[in-house]
C-alpha cells in the first residue's frame, strides 16, 4: 500500500467518532483538508502523509514512536514538528497561551517541509474559523479553550508572520492572510 493511502486510512480510523469543536463535522475533514492544502505546495509523499496525520499524536491514542514505526522517520519528524505538548495534567485553558507561544517559537527553527504541514493545518483552521464566525459572530470563541478573540488574533497573525518568508507568494499563504483580515478586522 502506498504511504499516502496508508496515512489516510490510519488517520481516518484514529479520528473515528471525533468531531470538530462545537460542530457535528467529522474531525477527519480537517486533516484531509490539510492534505489538500499541502498538495498545492508539494508532491512529496512524506509531507502529504504528515499533513493528514498531523493531529493523531495530539488527539488520539497514538505515540510518535507509533508514527515512526508505521510511516518512517521523515513522517514522524514532520508530525512532531506540528504537535503541541498538551500538558495533559493541566487544564487546556491554563496552558493555551504557552502552547501557542511554543508553536510560534518553533516555526523559526523548522525546515520548509515542516512549515508546509503547519501552514496546511493553520489555513484549514482559519477556513473553519471564518466559516463559523460568519454564522456565529463572537459567540464562536466560546467553543475554544481560550475564549478571547484577541488572543486568537495574536496567535494566527504570529504564525502567518513566521511563515511569510517561505510562502508569501503562494496562494495558501495569501488565503491565510485574507481570512485573517476578514475574521480579525
Amino acid at each position: 500500500m502506498k504511504l499516502l493511502t496508508k496515512a489516510i486510512i490510519f488517520a481516518t480510523e484514529k479520528h473515528e467518532g471525533q468531531k470538530r469543536k462545537g460542530t457535528d463535522i467529522p474531525y477527519i475533514v480537517h486533516p484531509l483538508e490539510a492534505l489538500s492544502i499541502a498538495s498545492t505546495l508539494t508532491n512529496d509523499e512524506n509531507i502529504l502523509a504528515a499533513a493528514v496525520l498531523h493531529d493523531v499524536v495530539e488527539d488520539c491514542e497514538v505515540s510518535l514512536s507509533d508514527i515512526k514505526f508505521i510511516f518512517g522517520e521523515a513522517v514522524a519528524h514532520l508530525v512532531d514538528s506540528d504537535s503541541e505538548d498538551k500538558r495533559e495534567n493541566l487544564p487546556a485553558a491554563d496552558t493555551w497561551h504557552l502552547r501557542k507561544q511554543e508553536t510560534i517559537n518553533s516555526i523559526e527553527k523548522m525546515d520548509r517541509e515542516s512549515k508546509i504541514v503547519v501552514l496546511a493545518d493553520k489555513l484549514s483552521n482559519m477556513r473553519a474559523i471564518y466559516r463559523d464566525y460568519n454564522m456565529l459572530g463572537d459567540e464562536l470563541w466560546l467553543r475554544f479553550n481560550c475564549k478571547d478573540k484577541n488572543e486568537h488574533k495574536w496567535y494566527y497573525e504570529q504564525v502567518a508572520n513566521k511563515l511569510e518568508s517561505d510562502f508569501k507568494h503562494t496562494e495558501a499563504h495569501l488565503e491565510f492572510i485574507r481570512l485573517l483580515h476578514k475574521v480579525f478586522k
